[in-house]
């Protein structure tokens, strides 16, 4: 389910991907007003599939982190206020919920962002972030290390 929930980079919250066009995406907006439209190539787009937390021995997949949100908070909304909450209690609170996590690469900023996020999709009834939805995503990656690769050799 995470993979057709994006993140664009620049626009707030969360969009839910539509359909695919020739150079764009038509995303619908999880807010209330469910505004359709196009993001475009050249917008920084990201599948909540493909992002992961860091913590001291390796990096923890996004769907992680939101099922153990989920188990602290009985399916509820986050009990935290994002808005109020000073940097301990961000750090508290997902130290509860991840307590290996990396403490000098995850900021104040992406708690903030997480718990926002989880908040969002709770709010649209999107609470099975363990769907098996997703095809072969390890091809991309490769793909995307390879060319990096070619880049560095050149």
């Amino acid at each position: 389910m995470l993979k057709t929930i994006l993140s664009i980079s620049g626009k707030p919250g969360l969009y839910k991907l539509v359909s695919q066009g020739k150079n764009m995406l038509i995303v619908e907006s999880l807010s209330a007003d469910k505004k359709r439209f196009p993001a475009y190539s050249h917008e920084k787009i990201i599948s909540l599939g493909d992002i992961a937390m860091y913590t001291d021995e390796e990096e923890v997949p996004l769907k992680d982190v939101l099922t153990s949100i989920k188990e602290k908070e009985n399916g509820a909304a986050a009990s935290l206020d994002v808005k109020k909450a000073s940097q301990d209690e961000l750090r508290n609170y997902l130290g509860e919920v991840l307590p290996n996590f990396d403490r000098e690469r995850v900021y104040a900023n992406d708690i903030k962002k997480l718990i926002s996020w989880y908040n969002i999709l709770i709010a649209n009834g999107i609470t099975d972030f363990q769907a098996k939805d997703e095809e072969d995503g390890e091809g991309g990656e490769a793909a995307q290390s390879g060319s990096n690769a070619e880049a560095v050799a050149e």
